[in-house]
């Protein structure tokens, strides 16, 4: 296995770290070679035919005057034409995601933990698929939902076997978990938004994860593997949060007015709690629709007991009708993360 991996920062830098860790260890027990023969940040790429000594790897990407430009490390790929080549993009980048058709394309197979990708276009998603099979190539991004837990897979294999997904529910936002995980209102909504942003739950600006706009991606990728056709337009995401938190300009007015209106919150959870019932933003698919909104749910259902920033994600299908198959576990973090894209390569090796 030849890898090329973008972005070495937090998921990339832990992934370049597992595979150094492990190289010995696959090719003594499963005659798996592994070799990083490229790696790049934003700025800078250092590519090496014979395999990058992963000793100091990081100081070897910074001292080299190669510029990162991704059409021309494709490119440099395809020249190379080294056996089972694979581009690894560890980023969240639209450019990055851009070249995947080039590098499919070109016979190079792609494994990404970048899911915009899969929920772009139905058109486009479907023809990087029919690339894969045209060329024999693989297109591997088991990580875009649930960070290393199975779930695309256990999909896959679900529809293989001739089985129907018939309903989905998801809880598969690690940030938005682990806010209303913490939230009970002897807390402030404030403060919990601003732990979960100062311990990297969040994105810089947490507007991103409170408008619910990466669960709409993450359910859309489960809805097409599940064999439907759905564009990301198609999926309603009811408020999370009073409009208003989307339409002040700046993250610090966002902050004050999550001050503000902490009566709003407590009344929230309050009459959850009155009910016996926990706030959980739910990601669900049923005949023909999708949609992502936050519910108080009871101790009957599957997300009652989640904590921190698990993920889960429930199956019904032809086979598994009153009780859901469920895939339950940490769904966020570069250690998790990184050993889903790291599975992922060696599943190509296995191929």
């Amino acid at each position: 296995m030849n890898l090329f991996v973008v972005r070495v920062g937090n998921v990339g830098g832990t992934l370049v770290d597992q595979i150094k860790q492990q190289q010995k260890v696959l090719q003594k027990n499963s005659n798996i070679v592994v070799r990083v023969t490229g790696l790049a940040n934003s700025k800078k790429m250092l590519l090496n035919s014979e395999g990058i000594d992963l000793n100091g790897w990081q100081d070897q990407v910074e001292s080299s005057s190669v510029i990162f430009h991704k059409d021309e490390l494709i490119e440099q790929i395809a020249e190379l034409n080294l056996r089972n080549s694979v581009f690894v993009d560890c980023t969240a980048n639209y450019e990055i995601a851009s070249v995947y058709k080039k590098a499919l394309e070109n016979n190079i197979n792609v494994v990404t933990a970048n899911k915009i990708a899969c929920s772009s276009d139905y058109e486009l998603y479907q023809e990087l698929k029919a690339i894969c099979l045209k060329n024999n190539v693989k297109f591997l991004y088991e990580t875009n939902v649930g960070a290393g837990l199975p779930v695309i897979g256990t999909i896959n294999d679900l529809v293989h076997s001739g089985d129907r997904i018939q309903k989905i529910e998801a809880t598969v936002s690690g940030s938005l978990n682990f806010i209303f995980n913490t939230y009970d209102g002897n807390n402030t909504f404030h403060d919990v938004v601003s732990q979960a942003k100062s311990e990297g739950y969040t994105e810089p600006d947490p507007r991103i994860d409170l408008s619910g706009v990466d669960v709409k991606r993450k359910i859309l990728i489960l809805i097409r593997e599940a064999g439907i056709k759905m564009e990301f337009d198609d999926i309603e995401v009811k408020d999370i949060l009073p409009k208003a938190c989307f339409e002040v300009d700046s993250v610090e007015d966002f902050f004050n007015l999550l001050k503000n209106d902490e009566p709003t919150f407590q009344e929230m959870v309050g009459n959850a709690q009155s009910e016996g019932r926990k706030l959980r933003v739910i990601a669900k698919y049923e005949d023909g629709k999708a949609t992502v909104e936050l519910q108080a749910v009871d101790s009957t259902h599957p997300f009652y007991n989640l904590q921190g920033t698990d993920n889960t994600v429930a199956l019904y299908t032809d086979r598994y009708v009153s009780q859901p198959m469920v895939i339950q576990g940490a769904g966020a973090g570069a250690g998790v993360t990184a050993a889903g894209v790291f599975a992922d390569i060696v599943r190509i090796a296995n191929y």
